[in-house]
């Protein structure tokens, strides 16, 4: 029985320190916008799901405008990653070469990604201004869409520029002083 008690004590402790203080400082604009976005993606696949195999007579516009909402929701979270400077990266290497060369790669890679961002905010715009089509299930112009994800571009551009800068102002980022960011990891 002692055993039994211990087990359920240890499990106890555990879970205790599994319930950490939750951290909602980082919260911005953009994640309100991302949270609209997916809950208006989830509605409007439920109400697919429920015309269709419920009522057996589903609703036409509802799979379009569901694509059209995943592509938003795509963009807005990829907003959010930038911000948080989460995108994904080949950290292995950085810890086996010098800090001089992180630092430098760091700085590479920040100007990569200004660079992208930008270009692709000015090529989406192109893009929008030249399509003339609307969506086939309602009359809204398919330039819509490609106008929202060339402003999510250019929210890109702007955060990526913020964290350029930040990393050169502070000298430091998750990437090249990896030890030092461990607690921080994302939120750079």
């Amino acid at each position: 029985m002692s055993q039994i008690q211990d087990e359920l004590q240890v499990t106890k402790i555990d879970i205790e320190d599994e319930d950490e203080q939750i951290d909602l400082s980082d919260i911005s604009v953009e994640d309100y916008a991302l949270l609209t976005v997916f809950w208006v993606l989830a509605f409007v696949v439920f109400l697919q799901f429920f015309t269709r195999y419920v009522l057996n007579n589903s609703l036409g516009w509802t799979e379009e405008i569901a694509r059209f909402l995943l592509i938003a929701l795509t963009f807005t979270g990829a907003i959010m990653a930038t911000r948080k400077n989460s995108h994904i990266a080949v950290e292995f290497l950085y810890r086996y070469v010098p800090r001089t060369v992180r630092r430098f790669a760091q700085f590479a890679i920040d100007l990569i990604a200004v660079a992208f961002y930008a270009g692709m905010t000015y090529l989406t715009m192109q893009l929008a201004g030249r399509t003339t089509q609307l969506m086939v299930s309602i009359e809204v112009p398919k330039s819509a869409v490609y106008y929202y994800v060339a402003v999510c571009f250019a929210a890109m551009t702007l955060y990526a520029i913020w964290n350029t800068a930040k990393h050169i102002r502070l000298g430091t980022s998750h990437l090249i002083d990896p030890d030092d960011h461990v607690d921080m990891k994302g939120v750079d």
